[in-house]
Order: C-alpha cells, then structure tokens, then sequence
C-alpha cells in the first residue's frame, strides 16, 4: 500500500491531547444524565408507542418523573418499582401512566436490591436480543463474504419508507454494498422520535424504529437475491441521538452516523447534552456490533478544504478518543473526511492525496468514511461525473473503507435511479483499474505529498495541544471549531441535562460497560 512517512512524534503528541480533551470530561459522563438517556433506558426496558397525537411513551413517563423532581435517580428505577407493586409489564406500567392511571412517585419505594434483581433480568434479556441481532449479521457476513473495500455506499432520500425501499433495492441489485435512509430535514432538533411507518418528510425520510425495521427486511431480501450483505445507515444524532441508537441496535442496522461534536456546530444543540448523549449512543453502538461514521466532511462546507485541512485530522481524533471512551473498537470507527478541495485549483488532486493517505495511516484499522465531491458539483453533470471519478480513483489508491458515492446531478435535482445507476458504474469500473496500484507506487521523503500530510498533522497537533490546555468548552465558545461559536451553556437541550442523584441507576450502561471492558 502507497505508504507515508510521517513524525511519529506529531503522531504521539496529537493523540496525547485528544485523549486530554476526551478525558477532561469524565465529571460529565460520570456525574450527569439527560432526557434523552433516560427515554433510550425506557425503550430498552420494552417501552413503545405513542399518545393518539403521537408523543412516544417514553417522553411521557420521563416528562412524568421530571415534572415530579424525581428523574435524578433514573427511569429506570420507577419504573422497575411500579412492576413490582402493580405485577405489570414495563409496557403495561406505561399504558397505565399513559391513561392517568398511575403516578410512580406515589408508589413506596420497595427494597433496592429487589428493583436491582428485577432490572437486572430486564436488561439481560433486551441485551440478549441485541447480541442475538450482532451474531445474525456476523452470519451474514459468514455466509456472503466480508464486505468490500472501500464498499459502495448510496443514498436515499424520498421522504417515503416504501419508495425508499424499492430505491434502495435497486441500488443493491446495481452494486451498491450498504444503502443510507437519509434522515427528515430537521429532525435532529425533534426532542423525540416520531412513531410507525412514514410516508412523508422533506429531504428525507423520518428515522423511526418501524422504518428501520421495514428497511432491514427488505434489504435482507434483496441480500439473498444478490448474494451479497447489504448494510443499512441512519443517523444517531441530535437530540435524540442514544435512542435511535437503541432502536438500530434492535433492528439490526450495521452504521450510524454518530458523531461526537456534529450537533454542538452545525446544529446548535447544547455542549453537554451532545456531548453526554454521544457517549451513551455509542456505547450502544459499541455493544451492539455497529460501526460509528463521523461528520468530519462538514468542516469544509464551509471552510476551505486546503486552509483548515488540519481541522478534519484533529476532529477524527477527537472522534476517536471520545469512542474509545464509550467502548468503540478501531475496527468499528467509520472517521469521515471528504474531497472537497477547488477543482480549479493546481495540484488538488496531489492535495487531496497527501489528505486521504494521512487519514489512512493515521487510523489504519477503521473503515474510514470518505465522502464525495459536493460544494463544487455544478450544472455541467460531466465535469461533476469526472471529479466523482477522480474520488473514486484517491478512494481506491488510498484504500478507504466506506466510499460514498457522489452523482453527477446532484446539484441540480434529487438524483434519479439512473443517475445512481451510472455512479455504481463509475466507482466499479475505477475500483478495477485501479485495484493493486497502489502496491506498486511509492513515494519519496521529500515528496510534496509527504511534506504536505505532516505539515496537515503539525496543524492539526498544534491545534489539539491548545485546546487541551484551555479546555474544549472553552475553544467551542471561542470559535475555534468550523469558526463556530458555541457557548456552554447555549444551545438547544441544555434543560434537558440534569446532576446524578447519588442512587441513581442506569442497568444498561452498567451491564454494557461490564461486557466492554470499561
């Protein structure tokens, strides 16, 4: 493989303030829950459904138990209590919140040890199912073939379940190895998840557990016919960020797009709720055997991909260490960059080298994720054809793990079924021409590509060692991120952060931090 050389030591120094940044956060993982932790603990438990004007009974028991000051202790203590006293199952004790029924607080409290007994079989038998749905998908690969590298990834969008299923089948019948729903315009900032099948959304489809379910059927289908594990993408992010991740964990989805600080600076969700809501969404992820993506690619929507390169290196590290923490595995880590760099611009294509092979080697085990030309997609579809081809080409030299295919009319309208036809064809036909080349190049010391990549991670090192020294919080409110302002304590979601009661108990984190190792 095209190998760099690069400073070990920039390397040492990079991770070292990363693992500062992360660490430096152990009071808010450790001390502090949110709303939206406390509602994935309900859905664990087996708490589904919606009112008649469609709040999900989990924000119903949670708005219960705040209203009553008692969600410090965590749902799932009320609710294991109210079981016992009423002989119900968690749903039944929800149905029963649901019709005015039952206040859990008013309950007494029985003895912990007997809540701890009930939620500990509570919790061993939805883990059960989840590693059940992990070991499935490790039959697949079994049966099928690991996946390729770097696997075709496609998107769809049309805001219909059932229109986004025929689209995706169609994909994988083309080529495609793993189909993205992409999610509902705005629904990162819905403080809850929508219930059922959905056949409406604008500029993509509503990520809900019947959606999941109904895409994971399908595409396992289509598996069968073409011979070939399709893998399945949404989002687990935003304010509902862990408990998507516990309805992908249950439906069997193979990536989500979880990434640490994406909320925070694109969408103005609060510091401590992104940040407290990422670590459990991913510890999930982490048990439930799906790999994480990163948003690393919005760094240069609206930066220049050549001035703050450095700022995608030093977000992937970031990324990883934050997964580190909630038990992600490097094999696990889908860490995004994106070709984005002018095409007018001498040598990008030698610039865009130099930034693919140094997140490569930087994380040589991690399906890295690497996304296509968009800011300078234009109406002339040949020439966005051919940069997509030329990602494709840095894809295959480079050896990424995840190519998201880029389509040559995507600036002009919402890609047509031939349009992906047609980007399937492209990438197969780079992937093949292209396929060892990389084994039979090799650059020099003094190359620019060299040069370039570890002046990109000195940038990158210098950047993280500063914001270890005055704290990310700090640098976030400063700006220093995407040259993004986000305060501490602004933003959406902050009410929705609350202090550990000193009782307080989360079954699942603790069984799942168990079988991690952390």
């Amino acid at each position: 493989m095209l190998k760099l050389d690069l400073d070990t030591n920039l390397v040492s120094r990079a991770r070292a303030a990363a693992t500062k940044i992360s660490s430096d956060f152990d009071w808010l993982f450790d001390g502090y829950s949110s709303v939206t932790i406390e509602r994935t603990v309900l859905r664990l438990m087996g708490i589904d459904g919606a009112t008649e004007d469609g709040k999900p009974l989990p924000n119903l028991i949670v708005d219960q138990l705040q209203s009553a000051g008692a969600l410090s202790k965590g749902a799932a203590i009320w609710i294991a209590n109210a079981m016992h006293h009423e002989s119900l199952s968690a749903q039944q004790v929800a149905e029963k919140v649901l019709h005015g029924e039952l206040q859990l607080t008013a309950l007494p409290m029985a003895e912990p040890q007997t809540l701890y007994d009930l939620l500990a079989s509570l919790s061993s038998e939805m883990l059960g199912k989840i590693k059940a749905q992990k070991a499935q998908r490790e039959d697949f690969y079994q049966k099928y073939g690991p996946r390729r590298e770097p696997a075709i990834y496609v998107i769809v969008a049309t805001g219909n379940i059932y229109e986004d299923l025929i689209q995706a089948r169609a994909a994988a019948r083309e080529g495609a190895d793993i189909i993205a729903v992409i999610r509902s315009t705005a629904q990162s900032l819905l403080d809850y998840v929508p219930y059922g099948a959905t056949l409406v959304g604008f500029g993509g489809t509503y990520a809900t557990q019947e959606n999941f379910r109904i895409m994971r059927k399908g595409l396992d289908e289509v598996s069968e016919e073409v011979g070939r594990y399709i893998g399945l993408t949404n989002y687990a992010s935003g304010l509902c960020m862990p408990e998507i991740a516990a309805m992908g964990a249950i439906e069997r989805l193979d990536l989500m797009l979880n990434d640490a600080m994406y909320g925070i600076l694109f969408r103005d969700i609060n510091p401590k709720r992104t940040l407290l809501d990422q670590y459990f969404a991913r510890m999930i992820n982490a048990f439930a055997g799906i790999e994480i993506q990163t948003g690393e690619d919005n760094y240069l929507t609206t930066s220049d991909a050549i001035d703050k390169a450095y700022t995608v290196t030093a977000s992937q590290l970031l990324n990883e260490s934050f997964a580190i923490k909630s038990g992600v595995k490097p094999q696990k880590m889908g860490l995004g960059h994106a070709y984005e760099i002018d095409p007018e611009k001498e040598n990008s294509f030698t610039y865009e080298l130099a930034h693919a092979l140094l997140t490569r080697q930087l994380f040589p085990e991690a399906p890295v994720k690497y996304m296509p030309p968009t800011k300078f997609a234009s109406g002339n579809i040949y020439k966005t054809h051919l940069m997509d081809a030329m990602f494709n080409f840095v894809g295959q030299l480079t050896g990424q793990g995840v190519q998201l295919l880029g389509m040559m009319t995507e600036a002009i309208h919402t890609p047509h079924l031939v349009d992906r036809s047609l980007a399937i064809e492209n990438a197969q036909y780079i992937f093949r021409a292209v396929k060892d080349l990389g084994d039979n190049l090799e650059l020099s010391p003094d190359s620019f590509i060299n040069r370039r990549a570890n002046s990109v991670l000195k940038e990158a090192t210098e950047f993280l060692e500063k914001v270890a020294e005055e704290g990310m919080f700090a640098a976030m409110a400063a700006g220093a991120f995407a040259e993004i302002k986000r305060p501490e304590n602004g933003g959406k979601g902050l009410d929705g952060v609350f202090e550990r009661d000193p009782e307080y108990y989360n079954p699942f984190m603790d069984q799942m931090k168990k079988e991690l190792g952390l």
